[in-house]
């Protein structure tokens, strides 16, 4: 796969980008939550196919009003790829995954997913990998492992879920490379809509079991399925998308370290699962390590940043210029 470069970000783009990585990242973090209430009556592909045709409906109408067409042909074998291994598999495999085991434990092990992000992005998308994003990795890993060790107290987990849960990870990292170069030939939005349908379709095997489901559902279940389809999908896939085509595959995925920590609270808040002290900890040292991620390393005043392009690290940064009589020697 090509390299690709990453546009450099303005000063107003740069906390658009941020902002919406952060709406992900918290739509992200209640999903967990509602996949683990929903699965209690509807089948993994049943409820992913069900929140993937609402996720399509809303993008669909949305893609209209802004009258974006489709995408050029260019993007569309990241959009497939994208959306049949984020969009379709990667839900299926999570959902199937929260049935065995707890949403704190599932949110924990996908969140190997942004190691294997970076990993393959450096690798097939030629971003690199700078120590300040292996820095952060590192500490968020380590954050993510205490929430953990902080939650294993409750029982043997299922190795079925861990494992299936750990599958969700590669489909979830292999879906956002694929996309990552698609977003340089259409919009976010494009991007997020077509691979919403493209996993739609590749779940419509299990339309017999959700309307089987559906039929016997409590309310409760079907508006948790719904929810999932418009904001953990329509809208976090498209802030997704849009803070992606600003940053690398590697920054972005260090940022979903976060996640854990949230699960964590928000099963606290609504699932009568109060977190202890260790917990805390543990997403304290998460969130310092997305800080460490997205830092900036500083340069000496006596360097001159050229504007034309950056890498993986940072700005390109030519060497200082040297004396008139050196220069002419």
């Amino acid at each position: 796969m090509a390299a690709t470069a990453t546009p450099s970000l303005s000063g107003r783009a740069e906390p658009l980008a941020l902002a919406a990585a952060g709406v992900t990242v918290v739509l992200w973090a209640s999903a967990f939550v509602s996949i683990r209430s929903a699965g209690e009556a509807y089948a993994p592909g049943a409820l992913a196919l069900g929140r993937l045709v609402t996720g399509s409906l809303v993008l669909v109408a949305i893609l209209l009003i802004r009258r974006e067409g489709l995408p050029p042909r260019a993007a569309w074998r990241g959009i497939a790829v994208s959306g049949l291994l984020w969009f379709g598999g990667y839900a299926v495999l999570l959902n199937w995954g929260e049935q065995l085991v707890d949403a704190g434990t599932a949110s924990l092990v996908v969140n190997v997913a942004p190691i294997l992000m970076a990993l393959l992005a450096g690798r097939l998308l030629g971003e690199g990998l700078p120590p300040r994003l292996l820095a952060g990795m590192v500490v968020s890993f380590a954050g993510a492992a205490v929430v953990g060790l902080s939650m294993s107290g409750g029982g043997s987990t299922s190795v079925l879920g861990v494992a299936l849960c750990l599958v969700a990870a590669v489909t979830y990292a292999c879906g956002v490379v694929a996309q990552k170069p698609t977003l340089a030939h259409a919009s976010p939005l494009q991007v997020t809509t077509y691979g919403c349908l493209v996993g739609m379709v590749g779940c419509l095997p299990f339309a017999g079991q959700l309307f089987q489901d559906a039929a016997r559902a409590p309310l409760s279940a079907t508006l948790n399925m719904v929810y999932l389809g418009v904001f953990p999908t329509a809208i976090a896939f498209t802030t997704w998308a849009y803070a992606l085509a600003r940053t690398t595959a590697g920054k972005m995925g260090s940022t979903t370290y976060a996640v854990p920590a949230l699960v964590v609270l928000m099963s606290g808040l609504l699932l009568d699962e109060v977190p202890g002290w260790l917990t805390l900890l543990g997403g304290v040292i998460c969130l310092a390590g997305v800080a460490v991620s997205r830092s900036r390393a500083r340069t000496r005043a006596s360097t001159r940043v050229v504007t034309t392009g950056v890498d993986a690290g940072g700005p390109t940064v030519a060497p200082p210029e040297q004396p008139r009589a050196s220069r002419e020697s």
